[in-house]
């Protein structure tokens, strides 16, 4: 099921250590800023890092998948978008973007299917029912669309 959550935006500059000899980005970094991203967006869910520590609770990355689709250099400046683009009983999904400022050229896009994990047994866990509003939020959209078009 869509959903239409939480959004995230923030900024990295690509330093050195994020390169190859040649200036330009390596492809783990891409997913390093994805992570930084992917905090920031589980905390707009209600999963801050302290919470998370101290109920052992954390989103656990089951897959992803990423485009690349032109490279970043040493120095640009980079703007990272994150969404939630969909929730099931114990997965969700979540969209990424990577702009390079200020010519807004897309850089990489990437989706990611995430589980929340109870550690340390590793039990997986439905998700949290605050996040049912997400849901809500979809099937009034979806109610109004279906009237507006019959």
């Amino acid at each position: 099921m869509n959903a239409r959550g939480p959004r995230i935006r923030t900024e990295v500059q690509v330093m050195f250590f994020d390169t190859d000899c040649g200036g330009v980005v390596s492809n783990i970094a891409y997913l390093r800023f994805i992570e930084i991203a992917r905090t920031m967006l589980t905390e707009e869910l209600g999963l801050a890092l302290a919470d998370m520590a101290q109920t052992q609770t954390f989103p656990v990355v089951v897959r992803t998948e990423i485009d690349y689709r032109r490279a970043a250099k040493l120095g640009d400046r980079l703007v990272i978008e994150g969404r939630l683009d969909r929730l099931e009983r114990a997965r969700f999904w979540c969209a990424f973007r990577i702009v390079r400022r200020p010519d807004d050229v897309l850089i990489a896009e990437c989706d990611q299917m995430l589980a929340l994990i109870e550690m340390p047994g590793g039990k997986l866990l439905r998700l949290p029912e605050s996040w049912e509003k997400f849901r809500a939020r979809e099937d009034v959209d979806l109610a109004h669309s279906m009237q507006s078009s019959a």
